[in-house]
């Protein structure tokens, strides 16, 4: 089973929700009361079901009951537009679409049913649980190239890699797990909810981000999993609440992932909290490739690989390079059990990114140091910036201009140039309370901290960045906006 103490259920805490907690006993009887209604509706193992991914108690249940008895599940952000939406649910053409609060969600899905929580009697699970291929979630991308594909991630898949991370991170079931991130993605829903269960502790879900919250939570929990934004919220809060701190400080491992947390935020947490962040890499179609080990985090690096992943650099042609050397930009590709069946109903978009060796092409832009050590650098897209000649990373800009003090966040893109190919363009947020820096300035220090070619052309002080919902920068706004 991916969930084996939940054959055997205990009185052990399993699940947290904003104060609503059950054991393993009873997070078992509410997902077989659930299966229960599913099956009585004809519903079984290999069906699609979606599940608007709303807060409360009644969304984990259902996802987790699911994974026991194979039944897919579409997990969908509660706040998708109506044509995203039906793009979604004609793509996937679930048997069911579910929401604890149908109601909310009335206008854009009429024909969404409640998810009933300990409605039915329970029992115990009669389903055989699904086998390593079978299907296990059916999870659709940003859409940030046309509209969003669905990448099938069986139930071999989602087991390997929690294996390996639970012996990257030293995660047992002594492990409470606390995170405010939505269960929509593959960080909250697959590591935190999943990987909390699978290794036969527990999750704590903040169900809204805050500070405070997230310190209340962690005075049961032993790891945070969070992403960069929450991360500098964090520190902020740490420099001036001894509270948060401390909660911090008690947790034994920080994790942060879906994009690059910045040097100096990791150097923030450290001064105020003692503790030190472990940073991981992955993508939703090969969850976790990477991840630095929990006692050797390393500021700037996502690890090697995780055990079982196979990975490699590659150029243009897709042909391997040897390079170790922390300054040559190549494509990264994996292979290995946790990369994905496959995009529903997308046969030509599938064979673009995987070949028949069984390599997935990721169109991330990293280095590799001399011991092993992968640093990201941006996607193949949008941050791999060709200009007079050179390759850049946009990432490597990024992480030089945020090293200016009155800097809080900053984002680099590649924008047309009749003269070099592409210019580097930087947006800025200025650090609330600073004084915003020339943009001179910032590009005499990033000319300083890297090389001459690697200077902004362009500096935007800006607001705020465009982010998407796992607080990723939406670049193609930028490039708008440029």
């Amino acid at each position: 089973m991916l969930i084996p103490r939940l054959a055997t259920p205990d009185a052990r805490p399993a699940l947290i929700v904003d104060g609503r907690a059950l054991d393993g006993a009873e997070l078992a009887a509410a997902a077989s009361a659930h299966l229960t209604e599913l099956e009585e509706a004809g519903i079984g193992r290999g069906d699609r079901v979606a599940v608007f991914t709303q807060r409360g108690l009644e969304t984990p249940v259902a996802l987790v009951a699911h994974a026991l008895a194979g039944i897919v599940s579409v997990p969908l952000n509660p706040s998708l537009g109506s044509r995203e939406l039906r793009h979604i649910l004609d793509d996937a053409r679930p048997k069911r679409v579910l929401a604890a609060a149908p109601d909310e969600v009335r206008d854009r899905a009429p024909d969404a049913r409640p998810i009933g929580l300990g409605t039915r009697p329970a029992r115990r699970f009669a389903a055989e649980p699904p086998v390593p291929a079978d299907p296990l979630l059916l999870l659709y991308t940003s859409g940030t190239t046309g509209a969003p594909k669905g990448a099938l991630l069986t139930a071999g898949n989602v087991a390997s890699n929690l294996d390996a991370l639970a012996q990257a991170w030293a995660w047992t079931d002594r492990d409470t797990v606390v995170h405010a991130l939505p269960l929509f993605h593959v960080h909250g829903l697959v590591l935190g909810l999943f990987g909390s269960l699978r290794t036969g502790g527990a999750l704590s879900w903040v169900t809204r981000f805050a500070p405070d919250a997230v310190a209340g939570a962690l005075a049961g929990g032993t790891m945070l999993f969070a992403v960069p934004t929450m991360y500098h919220r964090l520190a902020d809060a740490a420099e001036q609440d001894a509270a948060v701190a401390g909660a911090l400080r008690a947790a034994r491992l920080l994790v942060s992932g879906s994009a690059a947390l910045p040097v100096r935020e990791h150097q923030r947490i450290e001064r105020a909290t003692g503790r030190a962040v472990v940073e991981r890499y992955g993508l939703t179609e090969t969850l976790i490739n990477c991840s630095t080990r929990h006692d050797a985090p390393r500021p700037g690096y996502v690890g090697p690989p995780l055990a079982g992943v196979e990975l490699r650099l590659v150029d243009d042609a897709r042909a391997p390079l040897d390079a170790s050397d922390d300054a040559t930009l190549g494509e990264v590709a994996v292979r290995g059990p946790n990369v994905f069946a496959g995009y529903l109903n997308r046969d030509d978009a599938t064979a673009a990114v995987h070949d028949a060796d069984g390599w997935f092409y990721t169109g991330d832009l990293a280095t590799r140091a001399a011991d092993g050590a992968i640093r990201i650098a941006g996607r193949r897209a949008t941050d791999l910036i060709k200009t007079g000649g050179f390759k850049v990373g946009a990432g490597e800009v990024e992480a030089a201009i945020l090293e200016h003090a009155a800097v809080s966040e900053c984002a680099v893109i590649g924008a047309p140039d009749d003269d070099l190919g592409e210019r580097i363009v930087a947006f800025v947020v200025v650090r609330e309370g600073a004084e915003r820096p020339a943009p001179a300035a910032l590009a005499d220090l990033v000319a300083s901290e890297l090389a001459p070619h690697k200077r902004p052309r362009d500096v935007r002080f800006v607001d705020a960045l465009p982010r998407n919902a796992m607080g990723k920068v939406v670049k193609a706004k930028l490039g708008e906006m440029e």
